[in-house]
């Protein structure tokens, strides 16, 4: 055999050689991986998983005064029709459409002419009668000096004595008619009864008017400053705040439909003499300044009404209370960072804040973001923040 046919065969079965060492190494591995796969498995679920991170904020305890919101509209205290008191042709309008008037000014003038005229002939009147007086009483206390001296019949004395009583009577006549016109002709300037705004003219220069019930309305006048807001009372805001002592001062915030707060302030000024048993309610009306005249009546108008003293109270954000069917709940964190179920009985809203009754103690600690990763009984990682600041960013 040749030295090449050798070293062939050396070749070959070293080649084999290596084969069978690869392919026992590889098939030992695979028992170690399938060997050793459960153990790890089963140490990785064993592994506790991550703390949920979430948001806790520690409840406020602060000294609230309770709130009820309510809905109503504007009223004005005054709300006048002006119409004419007299006949007539209108001759002058003297504002602008919803302009602001004083009292006493001037709105329409009606043609005083015919009235001026009245006035007139009842002045005449009046001085005829006086003359007649005049001449009567002198003729009657002529006719006492001659029954003195008897010489006039009892029957002319008693004539002439009737005369200058119906002479006296005719001036007071004559003075009451003189009166009449004088007011007649006033009513011809039909003047702006209170301080407030006007509507529109409703007729224009040229147009006859009459009175009775069938005058037509000039334009409308309503006052401005202060407004009324009125609105229904439920009988338990009744009964706790506004039914004991009707003359105290019971306060009234007022936000309009654009505003999310309440702007103006106010107190209670009516409530009414009693309760609609069909809604349950009574009507009330608070007072408020309109100084600047931006509250017109008939607007939109939210309102919450507040009395007895400042009490203190536990306050959470809004949102961080949950809802379990009819039960109201939150997540507290204890001192060991795990998370309680705790069911609570809420209480008023204020702003963002919601009140609650019962259920937390002061210094306690709920989550106020990242409920839906909270679980009772798991731990947490909290992330303290403030309960103020939560309830805005909710907001």
């Amino acid at each position: 055999m040749s030295n090449n046919s050798k070293n062939r065969k050396r070749l070959s079965v070293a080649i084999g050689a290596l084969f069978v060492a690869g392919a026992a190494a590889g098939i030992g591995l695979m028992l170690h991986e399938r060997d050793a796969g459960p153990v790890s498995s089963a140490r990785a679920a064993d592994a506790p998983p991550p703390a949920a991170q979430v948001d806790v904020a520690t409840v406020l305890n602060e000294s609230i005064t309770d709130w009820q919101s309510y809905s109503g509209r504007l009223e004005a205290i005054d709300h006048i029709d002006v119409r004419p008191l007299v006949p007539g042709t209108i001759v002058a309008v003297h504002f602008k459409d919803g302009a602001l008037v004083r009292k006493g000014d001037a709105l329409f003038t009606i043609d005083p002419r015919p009235y001026q005229a009245e006035v007139d002939r009842a002045a005449a009147q009046l001085a005829a009668a006086k003359a007649r007086a005049l001449y009567t009483s002198t003729d009657a206390a002529r006719a006492d000096r001659l029954l003195a001296d008897n010489a006039i019949a009892k029957r002319d004395y008693d004539e002439k004595q009737n005369a200058s009583r119906v002479a006296d009577a005719g001036v007071k006549a004559a003075q009451a008619a003189l009166e009449a016109a004088q007011v007649n002709l006033g009513y011809t300037t039909i003047a702006a009864p209170v301080s407030g705004r006007v509507s529109r003219a409703e007729l224009t220069p040229g147009n006859v008017v009459s009175v009775g019930a069938n005058a037509p309305v000039l334009t409308t006048l309503v006052s401005v400053s202060p407004i009324y807001a009125s609105f229904d009372v439920d009988e338990q805001t009744y009964l706790q705040y506004l039914g004991h002592e009707r003359n105290a001062k019971v306060p009234v915030s007022l936000g309009l439909a654009d505003e999310t707060g309440y702007s103006r302030y106010g107190e209670i000024a009516s409530v009414d003499n009693r309760l609609d048993t069909s809604s349950g309610t009574i009507r009330v009306r608070a007072s408020f300044d309109n100084a600047d005249g931006t509250l017109v009546p008939g607007l939109y108008a939210r309102l919450k009404v507040g009395g007895g003293a400042p009490h203190p109270a536990i306050l959470v954000d809004d949102a961080a209370i949950g809802t379990d069917q009819a039960k109201k709940y939150v997540l507290v964190v204890d001192a060991s960072n795990k998370v309680q179920y705790r069911e609570i009985r809420l209480g008023g809203l204020h702003g963002n804040l919601r009140a609650v009754a019962s259920g937390l103690d002061a210094g306690e600690r709920i989550v106020v973001n990242g409920i839906q990763r909270a679980r009772p009984g798991d731990s947490v990682t909290p992330h303290a923040v403030s309960m103020s600041d939560a309830a805005k960013s909710a907001s």
